[in-house]
């Protein structure tokens, strides 16, 4: 199969660097000095240094000339600009499947990107994403992960899983695409939440409640917006959220460590060289929650930590300083 990737940060290039060991990839990217320094070195030093790029993938700076013969497309840029590269794509006039691993609500619009694609991509065109516990380096490496694809038709969520599965990367189907996207979404503002409290020193006990609780609630986001629950049991929820509230390489972690040790947003952001999805998806999560009328308490201190001033330290008291409840409620 010949795959066209969109995006060459770290995430695209090490799908690219898997994905070829069976099939033909190309790669694309709108920072054009950027690919051009990927295809004299056949590494991507930017963003994930140390990893040089398989004989199967190719170097196309040219968007037409990238999509000309490709089987599927798959959209590896962050959410701020998932949108405009789904309007190249549309005047490309492509008509093959188009599947995404952006993780993320729109900003601005808090939309999903599954709604985003509605709106830009043309109707006929088969479409899906992929989400699931993985960081690009051990991806890059080779090392074993399992992730998900979902999509509306169960036919083709049946076969891009299989398409894409080989014995490094095994890859689940499902029919739930929100309940995978908010997963992918929600798990990045809880990292955030956990880097603050290992950054204070708050110890395992409380980086385990945090988890816990910020899995209640993705859970009641998700449920009210249609997703399913077992889909938040299952990688692309509570295995995507473990790897991203406990693992060292994790952008959004790292911004709340920083954050718990005083450090300055834009700073930290600006030092990163990552997008880190978490500090814009925090905005949308709890613009969406307000809508619903769900609270979401952990999403909230984040958010105030973040944007209005609030120690880290007293947004953890917050916390812990709510009324007591019971942990499930009764339908």
């Amino acid at each position: 199969m010949k795959i066209t990737i969109l995006g060459a940060g770290a995430w695209g290039s090490a799908l690219a660097i898997s994905l070829a060991r069976g099939h033909e990839i190309t790669l694309w990217s709108r920072d054009a000095a950027h690919l051009a320094e990927i295809a004299r070195t056949r590494r991507n030093e930017r963003y994930l240094p140390g990893f040089e790029l398989p004989a199967a993938v190719s170097i196309e700076p040219e968007l037409a000339r990238a999509l000309s013969g490709a089987h599927l497309v798959l959209v590896v840029v962050p959410t701020a600009g998932f949108r405009a590269t789904l309007r190249q794509l549309a005047a490309c006039d492509i008509g093959v499947p188009v599947i995404w691993a952006a993780k993320g609500f729109e900003p601005d619009t808090a939309k999903l990107l599954h709604q985003v694609a509605q709106e830009e991509l043309p109707g006929g065109i088969e479409r899906g994403v992929l989400s699931g516990p993985s960081f690009a380096h051990e991806v890059a490496q080779g090392l074993p992960c399992a992730l998900t694809f979902a999509a509306r038709e169960p036919a083709f969520a049946h076969h891009t899983a299989v398409a894409l599965n080989h014995n490094r990367m095994r890859v689940y189907s499902t029919t739930d695409v929100i309940g995978v996207e908010l997963g992918g979404a929600v798990k990045n503002v809880m990292a955030i939440a956990a880097g603050i409290s290992d950054g204070m020193g708050f110890g395992h006990n409380a980086r385990a409640a945090l988890i816990t609780r910020g899995l209640a609630e993705m859970t009641r986001l998700g449920l009210c917006l249609g997703g399913r629950l077992e889909t938040f049991m299952g990688l692309a929820g509570v295995g995507d959220l473990i790897l991203t509230c406990t693992g060292d390489l994790s952008r959004n972690r790292t911004v709340g460590k920083q954050l718990a040790a005083g450090r300055d947003l834009a700073t930290i952001l600006g030092e990163l060289g990552h997008t880190a999805e978490g500090v814009h998806t925090c905005a949308e999560v709890l613009k969406k929650a307000r809508q619903l009328g769900i609270e979401m308490p952990i999403s909230q201190q984040v958010y105030r930590v973040m944007f209005e001033g609030l120690s880290p330290r007293q947004a953890v008291e917050d916390l812990l300083s709510r009324e007591p409840k019971a942990e499930y409620r009764s339908a």
